[in-house]
């Protein structure tokens, strides 16, 4: 079967799964799609089982403008094949929260090069780029430890920063990942700590 008749049958298999009552909820709170079937992770993921890692059909999904399609993508997408220009594409064609937190957990953190891109993202001025580095950062803190002094120096004045953003999401996507690198021993927990108490945050 060929790429595009995969996602022919994709297409049909989300028709049969479709859910109105989550996609209803999910406009409500404003999750916008141009197609939203309302399809839940768990089917999402029993699928993509079916299809496997396919670096020709992850590209396709990725390219419709439909919620399910882009979750699907980045489960499917071998992250060992997704070069650096890829990436980039993929970031700034990133429609929601719910999708930055999907191709964070499924994708990003697998990325060869997952610790440099995440460090660029979080110095961006752009809400979603924000967040996505800092939920890729807390799952490397989660999966292999700190950082060098010079990575760490760099951590930590960025954080800081996100903790005063207007954007609610960056700061809770900061907040986790400052959480999870106190998480890492004494030293970083009285560093995380210093920068709790500054901004008057419990910890």
């Amino acid at each position: 079967m060929d790429t595009s008749d995969k996602l022919k049958q994709i297409k049909q298999t989300f028709r049969l799964r479709m859910n109105g009552e989550t996609s209803r909820s999910m406009r409500e709170k404003g999750l916008l799609y141009h197609i939203n079937w309302g399809v839940s992770l768990p089917d999402l993921r029993f699928m993509a089982k079916e299809y496997g890692k396919d670096y020709d059909l992850a590209i396709a999904l990725w390219k419709e403008d439909i919620r399910e399609c882009k979750i699907l993508a980045t489960i499917i997408m071998p992250a060992e094949r997704m070069l650096p220009e890829v990436v980039d594409i993929w970031m700034e064609q990133i429609p929601s929260l719910e999708i930055v937190e999907q191709i964070a957990f499924n994708l990003f953190q697998h990325l060869p090069y997952a610790s440099q891109k995440a460090f660029e993202w979080i110095s961006s001025d752009k809400e979603f780029y924000q967040v996505c580095g800092y939920h890729v950062l807390s799952r490397l803190f989660l999966k292999y430890g700190g950082l060098n002094n010079r990575a760490e120096d760099e951590f930590l004045d960025q954080v800081q920063v996100a903790l005063k953003d207007k954007s609610i999401s960056v700061k809770h996507a900061a907040l986790v990942c400052l959480q999870r690198y106190a998480d890492l021993g004494n030293r970083e927990e009285q560093q995380a700590m210093s920068i709790f108490n500054s901004n008057n945050i419990d910890f």
